[in-house]
């Protein structure tokens, strides 16, 4: 890696005040900045993105990768906040096809979102066979099974009701669900034409926190191009019940922490609602 300031630089301390590594150092206002700690530098980009003079050449930015930005282009607050409002889970979805476009426009808004320390371990997997979507629906359907087995006895009522209240309320979902999809009625994905699944590697100490951020970059793009969509927690429930298949049943090398169904909407919602607070 490869950093070097050069002759057009003006000397702002742009560059010394945003880098999180302190890769820069400038002695005092106006006095040269050198590059003086290369080794702590994470490759985010700030100190180029930053440059009103572009005068940091970094090896990882060529300027093929460097774009201006029109923040006459961003939505207003008030189209913002309304967009924020009006989300919601839409499970009434249409057997259309989502456009391959919105799909790609949803994938790069997750892979957009930040990373701890800049890691960029996010990968998303997007499904649309609908063959393997149903697939994933029976292995869920199949998790919550194992749960009914065990509340079945009493030792399990009792185990399941004093130690893991949140799963126990769930239990005539569980049993519904179950019914409704022998009689062919989806009741996990609801008839989705898309699943969008986004995990990182197990190392990963912030996985979680990255996949979700990533989610919900991914989920207002959505929104942005009236695309359908819901959190899959039922599948994620089902895949920590059963850890790692789901993974494996997949094909993927890591620990998947968040999942949206997705397909076009047969309706939209005319109204937004407050919120409790």
């Amino acid at each position: 890696m490869q950093i070097i300031v050069n002759q057009n630089c003006t000397r702002c301390s742009k560059c010394v005040k945003i880098c999180p590594g302190k890769v820069f150092y400038q002695e005092t206002l106006k006095s040269e900045v050198v590059v003086a700690m290369p080794e702590m530098c994470i490759a985010c980009g700030h100190c180029v993105a930053v440059c009103p003079e572009n005068a940091i050449e970094h090896s990882k930015f060529p300027e093929s990768k460097v774009h201006p930005i029109d923040y006459g282009l961003y939505p207003t607050p008030e189209q913002m906040m309304l967009l924020i409002r009006a989300r919601r889970s839409n499970r009434a979805m249409t057997n259309k096809e989502i456009p391959q476009d919105f799909l790609n426009q949803i994938v790069e808004a997750a892979y957009r979102a930040p990373t701890a320390s800049n890691l960029q371990q996010v990968r998303v997997l997007l499904i649309t066979n609908k063959d393997i979507l149903h697939k994933i629906s029976s292995f869920t359907i199949s998790a919550f099974n194992s749960v009914i087995k065990l509340v079945d006895n009493l030792l399990g009522r009792f185990i399941f009701k004093k130690f893991m209240p949140g799963t126990y309320k769930y239990l005539p979902a569980f049993r519904k669900m179950k019914t409704e999809f022998k009689k062919g009625n989806d009741f996990i994905l609801r008839g989705s034409t898309a699943l969008l699944l986004i995990y990182t590697p197990k190392s990963s100490r912030f996985g979680c926190e990255d996949a979700n951020l990533a989610y919900q970059n991914a989920s207002l793009m959505a929104e942005c191009l009236g695309v359908s969509q819901f959190y899959t927690g039922f599948v994620l429930s089902a895949s920590k019940m059963k850890k790692g298949k789901l993974e494996k049943m997949l094909g993927i090398e890591g620990k998947v922490h968040a999942g949206m169904a997705l397909g076009m909407p047969a309706f939209r919602y005319l109204k937004y609602i407050d919120r409790k607070n």
